[in-house]
């Protein structure tokens, strides 16, 4: 069902933790399946994301991507960072089941909700960056299971 590198990434999560006085901190959840997951960034003045750490609550599909967002953006420029979508965190796991997609819709969105606050913090505007939604189903008709 979950690919070798997901089973990885829950058992053996990298980044975990929290960063204090991050650069920007973004948290966003799914409140069909509970998860919730919250990326810190440190970025340097060269706009170049130093750290990544991230907390989250929820399955073992939640934690994994979670944990591959964290090494996907490290090291990256904050636009660089911006271009790691859901697609790309499921591509590096190697891929995940149709009903934990949303796992990977949250990372991306943890991402962009982190580089959200760190431009508020610092008074920019982050080109292409959209403000996040608390919720993934934000804006998303009812659907029944």
């Amino acid at each position: 069902m979950y690919s070798e590198k997901v089973m990885d990434h829950f058992q053996n999560p990298r980044n975990v933790g929290e960063i204090e006085n991050a650069s920007g901190v973004g948290t966003v959840g799914n409140a069909k399946c509970g998860d919730i997951m919250r990326i810190y960034l440190d970025i340097d003045d060269d706009g170049v994301i130093r750290d990544c750490k991230f907390k989250t609550f929820g399955c073992g599909a939640a934690v994994a991507t979670s944990s591959m967002a964290t090494e996907l953006v490290k090291g990256k420029t904050i636009q660089e960072a911006l271009q790691v979508t859901n697609k790309a965190v499921m591509e590096a796991l190697d891929g995940l089941p149709p009903v934990k997609v949303h796992c990977s819709l949250l990372a991306e969105e943890a991402i962009h909700a982190a580089l959200w606050d760190y431009a508020e913090k610092h008074g920019i505007k982050i080109e292409g960056l959209k403000k996040p939604k608390a919720d993934i189903h934000d804006g998303e008709e009812e659907e029944e299971y």
